[in-house]
């Protein structure tokens, strides 16, 4: 799920560079930065269409998705709609609302009618995240089930590898929990009475224990928070709660879906935690679920139960004055935490150690970063893509990067990843940096690659490189880069520079030569259709110190837009 969230903040990322330039001189009154919630979460809801916008995606999106993703819901009640407005203007006077989208004044009048409730949406949401600060300000010294301690080893640690999201989704298909919370909550049914003090009668917790085939009645409860947790079990008013109409569905086949309901259960892992009769006692061993999590995974994702058992003992001594009689009161406190684990598919345990599971490791991961602690987390070598490893290396030193593209390079035939490097940065004719990645990788390969160059000389956005790389190759019959094609290598420069900062932008630009060469680069350049033309020329009016230049560049401007 990580890599499914951090693949879709880097392709809307050239995008939404590109709306924060645009926004000053067409939105002045709009912050473009409240934006990127809701456009990634557009982005993962819509399932890889960002231009695609619909009146029907706009009510879950502010309403249910904005609540919980935002991190300053007081800014977002402000700012976020006004923000969103200017995007989707932004969108549909570039062209880039795709077919099948409602048209703009649909979509902003459907703003106007969210508005009163999406502000009190971000009310609650400000008013819950108070909530928060208070019981997080009361839990400071809680640390049994804190990861923070622990941030400097989780740092330290090599290389977490993950499996891509067609095996994790079918590892969550198979978690025995999820399959419970399933049945429970197709027991439950259309409009069932729940009582205020007890949700069931006697009568129907010993049906749902029998139909669940649990053990005892206490641990019903449990299933039926996480039939809640999965939106399985939905609030009808007050008193009644009913069935969410796609439960009956689950395992649901579409991989994203299925990954999405495991990942709003996985929190659920507190419910491993001991229960005891004393709530005091049960309280001293709160987040031993998370406590034995964390410790395995800084063991290299497997360790010895009798090893975990003894090093919990000792920190739930620590963590409370009630530690050890907790302990001793529980029996084997590790049995509800292992059970809940193994079933939810983070863990499995064999011949006495716990071992993480690919599922588990992808849910821990998820957690450490919602902890704001630094992991390197990436996905493994054999399920990387290639566009993955371009947005990885993107990020990474050198050094480092190159040795990922060994290590990728290894398991390939070179003349295909050639092709698949190109194919990957053919994807987003907007996302500059990918191309430039692309370009190297290949360039790298030396003449295996020459099949591929020439394949990319059909597609636009990496023609220049291509006939570059074939003329430096002496590739007979190879057509000699044109000045188009020049001048498309130094937009997409821009493109990059313009992302690092100002300061690196105005180096790029000085890098062309003084300001008489930049003036006669502009009278021709703005000939060329690159996906980032006009943002660059207002950039580059805006930030060279030069008038002459900032005048060429608004001429150039002009000619861009009036195709002249």
């Amino acid at each position: 799920m990580t890599d499914r969230i951090e693949a879709a903040a880097a392709e809307l990322r050239p995008l939404l560079q590109e709306f924060i330039l645009w926004a000053p001189a067409n939105a002045p009154d709009s912050d473009p930065d409240l934006v990127g919630p809701a456009v990634l979460w557009h982005r993962l809801d819509v399932k890889g269409d960002a231009g695609l916008w619909k009146r029907g995606d706009l009510r879950a999106l502010l309403l249910e998705r904005m609540p919980q993703a935002v991190e300053d819901p007081d800014a977002a009640a402000d700012g976020m709609l006004p923000a969103l407005r200017a995007y989707l203007t932004f969108l549909s006077s570039t062209g880039r609302l795709t077919p099948g989208s409602d048209s703009l004044d649909d979509l902003l009048g459907e703003i106007d009618e969210l508005e009163d409730d999406f502000v009190d949406a971000m009310e609650d949401a400000i008013a819950e995240h108070e909530w928060d600060e208070e019981e997080d300000e009361l839990d400071e010294d809680d640390g049994l089930g804190d990861f923070e301690p622990f941030a400097d080893e989780i740092a330290d640690l090599p290389t977490i590898r993950l499996r891509p999201d067609t095996e994790l989704a079918e590892a969550a298909r198979q978690a025995p929990l999820v399959g419970k919370a399933r049945d429970l909550a197709l027991w439950v049914g259309t409009g069932r009475k729940v009582g205020e003090e007890t949700l069931l009668t006697e009568d129907e917790v010993s049906e749902a224990v029998k139909v669940l085939g649990l053990p005892e009645p206490q641990a019903l409860w449990n299933i039926w928070n996480l039939a809640i947790d999965l939106e399985f079990i939905a609030p009808e008013g007050a008193d009644t709660v009913s069935v969410d109409s796609d439960t009956a569905a689950w395992p649901f086949e579409d991989d994203e879906d299925a990954l999405d309901v495991w990942m709003l259960g996985l929190h659920s892992i507190d419910y491993g935690d001991p229960e005891l009769d004393d709530d005091d006692l049960t309280l001293a061993l709160s987040g031993l679920t998370r406590a034995l999590l964390i410790r395995v995974l800084l063991n290299g994702g497997s360790r010895p139960l009798d090893e975990l058992r003894d090093e919990l003992a000792e920190a739930v001594a620590e963590y409370d004055d009630l530690g050890q009689d907790a302990w001793a009161a529980a029996g084997d406190p590790l049995e509800p935490v292992i059970a809940w684990l193994t079933g939810y598919g983070m863990v499995t345990v064999q011949d006495g150690d716990v071992t993480l599971t690919p599922l588990g490791t992808e849910g821990v991961v998820h957690l450490v970063d919602e902890a704001d602690i630094e992991v390197d987390a990436r996905p493994a070598i054999d399920a990387m893509t290639a566009l993955d490893l371009l947005s990885f290396s993107a990020d990474l030193p050198e050094e480092e990067a190159d040795t990922e593209f060994a290590d990728w390079m290894a398991l390939r035939d070179p003349a295909q990843a050639a092709s698949e490097l190109l194919a990957a940065a053919a994807e987003d004719e907007a996302d500059a940096l990918i191309r430039v990645q692309a370009a190297s990788l290949v360039g790298s390969l030396g003449e295996v690659a020459v099949p591929a160059w020439k394949e990319a000389l059909a597609e636009p956005s990496l023609r220049p490189y291509a006939a570059t790389h074939l003329a430096q190759l002496d590739v007979e019959d190879a057509l000699e880069p044109t000045q188009a094609d020049t001048h498309w290598l130094i937009l997409d420069m821009w493109t990059i520079s313009s992302g690092l900062g100002r300061a690196e932008f105005v180096s790029s630009l000085h890098d062309i030569g003084p300001a008489q060469t930049i003036i006669g680069l502009l009278d021709v350049i703005w000939k060329v259709p690159h996906p980032h033309l006009e943002e660059l020329l207002e950039a580059v009016g805006d930030a060279h110190p030069d008038k002459q230049v900032g005048k060429a560049a608004k001429r150039a401007l002009f000619k861009a837009r009036s195709g002249k």
